[in-house]
């Protein structure tokens, strides 16, 4: 099939510099009009479900198990915007900061607080070896984005790599028919799959046009570059979507509506809060993907969440039998949680 390249701006590119357009156009040929596509039947989706708002003299509880003296008051709502406030004063609200950033060191992180709790929690994180980590933008789509990226990472940097791509390759792979069960049309997530796919090919199989393979600067150069790095998030939110949809038993049962605590059904779940971009995500979309794609994730809660100075790490684990763990060198990915904004925690 003959290609139409996709070569002017759209939705997720009408920011980008001539220069990152030509990158994408060298690295990334899209047939034309799959933005156009996606977006057109995902136009109702991002529309906000009315809701009835709550009477006022509701008080949201304060944040489960938030036993610090200095966080137990405070409600979920006033995590979130403590959060907020902090990323806005730091320069790392959307449009602002970049999609993901070059290693940084933990000590920056830690002079984003004056003291406390978060402080002391940092430097319990360093002691246990998480000495740097990676921002990722604060635009709602923090955890695909940090997924994606890790993801690649972890292929790139295994000790096995032709056995660790080979691995991962097939786990992608293995995604296209579940996909295909939910209902989403090959035309929708065919050229999101193709540019995610490309970067795990690239590892091994230099790129066509550059004779490049990539390594950690190319890498993090293609996830600086909407083009690519919001196509692979729109590949795992569709991902996460048609694993819910094609295993209702098991979702929907914890499947309610953010603001009012309404239990919701599956279609209008994802409809609302999955496939749409720029939707945050919780534990049930951090359970699909990571079941869709075969892996353990493990993030360190820094929410003011526990007791003392050490920090929660939440699980998400599958079957080892599945997930190329010391086979291929994939071990777990590795998040940081803070009221509603992931980043990826890195060992140096």
């Amino acid at each position: 099939m003959q290609h139409l390249y996709y070569s002017r701006p759209n939705a997720y590119t009408a920011s980008s510099t001539p220069n990152h357009l030509a990158y994408a156009q060298r690295h990334t040929p899209m047939r034309l009009n799959s933005y156009d596509h996606y977006y057109a039947r995902n136009a109702q989706r991002r529309r906000p479900i009315a809701t009835t708002a709550a009477p006022a003299t509701t008080q949201e509880p304060a944040l489960a198990g938030a036993t610090d003296p200095e966080l137990s008051k405070l409600s979920r709502a006033q995590l979130l915007e403590l959060n907020q406030k902090m990323l806005e004063e730091t320069g790392m609200e959307a449009n602002v900061r970049q999609l993901i950033s070059p290693v940084l060191p933990m000590s920056e992180l830690r002079n984003e607080y004056g003291g406390g709790v978060f402080v002391r929690r940092i430097d319990w994180l360093v002691s246990q070896g998480y000495t740097a980590f990676r921002r990722s933008r604060g635009d709602g789509d923090c955890m695909f984005r940090s997924i994606a990226f890790a993801f690649v990472e972890k292929v790139l940097n295994a000790p096995d790599i032709t056995l660790a791509v080979a691995s991962a390759v097939s786990t992608l792979e293995s995604t296209l028919p579940m996909l295909k069960a939910a209902g989403f049309e090959p035309l929708v997530y065919e050229d999101f799959y193709d540019i995610f796919r490309s970067l795990i090919d690239q590892i091994v199989r230099p790129d066509s046009a550059t004779r490049e393979r990539l390594d950690a600067n190319l890498l993090l150069e293609a996830f600086q570059e909407p083009e690519v790095s919001n196509s692979a998030v729109v590949y795992l939110r569709l991902l996460t979507s048609a694993q819910i949809r094609t295993d209702e038993d098991n979702y929907s049962a914890f499947l309610f509506h953010p603001e009012t605590g309404e239990q919701i059904g599956v279609r209008e779940f994802c409809e609302a809060f999955v496939e749409p971009t720029g939707k945050e995500s919780d534990h049930v979309q951090m359970t699909a993907i990571s079941r869709a794609l075969k892996i353990n994730v493990r993030i360190a809660y820094l929410d003011g969440s526990g007791a003392g100075d050490s920090v929660e790490f939440v699980e998400f684990e599958n079957r080892a039998e599945v997930v190329p763990s010391e086979r291929g060198g994939f071990k777990a990915i590795e998040l940081l949680y803070r009221p509603g904004h992931y980043d990826i925690l890195e060992r140096l």
